[in-house]
């Protein structure tokens, strides 16, 4: 019913900048946050950055200043702008969505991941 597509991972050099980026599709009546995680090898997934409705935004303190999180309210899409990048932000980036369907509670949905390399 509902579908989150990632797009806009790969490999990047360290400092250089990648936009990921995530559209929701489906019977979708209200999305009241929209965000990013991300899981490294042999660690737990982690909150990179969120974004609600109203605007307001969260980051993780490794990402704050490099990082930003915005949202496309018309296409439902949330973007990230990750700028700086360092080895240490190699991960399998996730996008969440917390939102509810026509008639439905909210839930939390996920995109399939895309993967992010910062090597040189």
């Amino acid at each position: 019913q509902v579908q989150l597509v990632e797009s806009g991972g790969g490999l990047v050099q360290p400092g250089g900048s990648l936009r990921l980026s995530c559209a929701a599709s489906g019977s979708i009546f209200s999305i009241n946050a929209m965000g990013w995680y991300r899981q490294a090898p042999g660690k737990e997934r982690e909150l990179v950055a969120a974004i609600t409705s109203g605007g307001t935004t969260n980051y993780a303190d490794s990402v704050k200043g490099r990082f930003t999180i915005s949202r496309e309210k018309v296409k439902n899409t949330v973007n990230l702008q990750m700028n700086s990048l360092k080895p240490e932000d190699t991960a399998v980036y996730y996008c969440n969505a917390y939102l509810g369907l026509l008639g439905g509670p909210l839930q939390n949905y996920w995109g399939q991941g895309t993967q992010v390399t910062v090597s040189s």
